[in-house]
């Protein structure tokens, strides 16, 4: 299975900042056989990059998206004018759910409007610091694969990705501290384990699991090592150009 390096710039970077530093990644980056490097800059840059990136490098990559094709919705950005821009969409991350208050039903909607615009959704769950100390990880996790993936079919359930980022471990959240692999490696078996029992043993295998929180260069091998982890979403560490080719090498070695 193919190996995802996704770098989500979140609200960094101007326009000409955000082009200068794709010129530094393009100089660096040299293709690998199964390995998918993406960036998901702001949305004012992802049109000017789009006519400056090399596809066979790289990947752009939207952080949200309006699940209406169009409409009077003032200050979003419709689904269907992000289709020929991006090949990826990252739906229901934490501060989508916990700071803008998307609610499940949002996401669904999102999930299934990516779908409809050839857009792979990558999908974020992950439990809060409150609901892992009260033992509620497994059912969150369920709860949030089974409500965002309700509205696409069995046919196309392999086209999406789903991102596993513990809210407790996201760098930017106060107090946040890194996963341990063991940690990780068991809410990775919660999610095979549901999408095995909802949609069989070859759909289960098939999507591409992500890991992020707090991802740099000294862990990212350890946590691509973690047994059905297909990749990696990373926040602060993509930000560095050195930190974030740091880890797309980490992720030749590990995954060849």
């Amino acid at each position: 299975m193919r190996t995802y390096i996704v770098g989500n710039w979140k609200m960094n970077f101007t326009v000409g900042e955000s082009s200068i530093y794709l010129h530094k990644l393009l100089k660096r980056i040299k293709p690998a056989r199964g390995l998918q490097i993406a960036i998901a800059p702001s949305f004012i840059a992802l049109q000017p990059l789009s006519l400056q990136i090399d596809r066979k490098k790289l990947r752009l990559v939207a952080q949200n998206c309006n699940a209406k094709d169009f409409g009077a919705y003032t200050g979003e950005t419709a689904i269907s004018q992000l289709r020929g821009l991006v090949d990826y969409a990252i739906i229901g991350h934490s501060e989508r759910r916990y700071v803008f208050g998307e609610t499940d039903n949002m996401i669904k909607e999102k999930v299934a409007a990516c779908i409809r615009n050839n857009i792979a959704p990558i999908l974020c769950i992950g439990e809060t610091e409150n609901e892992r100390t009260f033992g509620e990880t497994a059912d969150v996790l369920k709860d949030q694969l089974t409500s965002g993936l309700a509205d696409v079919s069995r046919e196309d359930l392999e086209k999406c990705i789903i991102a596993y980022e513990p809210v407790w471990a996201i760098s930017s959240v106060k107090g946040a501290r890194p996963a341990a692999p063991d940690d990780i490696a068991m809410s990775i078996n919660i999610i095979r384990d549901h999408l095995r029992s909802t949609y069989g043993e070859k759909i289960a295998e098939n999507i591409p699991v992500l890991f992020g929180g707090s991802v740099n260069p000294s862990n990212a091998g350890a946590y691509l090592t973690i047994p059905g982890v297909n990749g990696l979403l990373i926040g602060g560490a993509s930000l560095i150009a050195d930190q974030f080719n740091d880890i797309i090498e980490i992720a030749k070695r590990v995954t060849k």
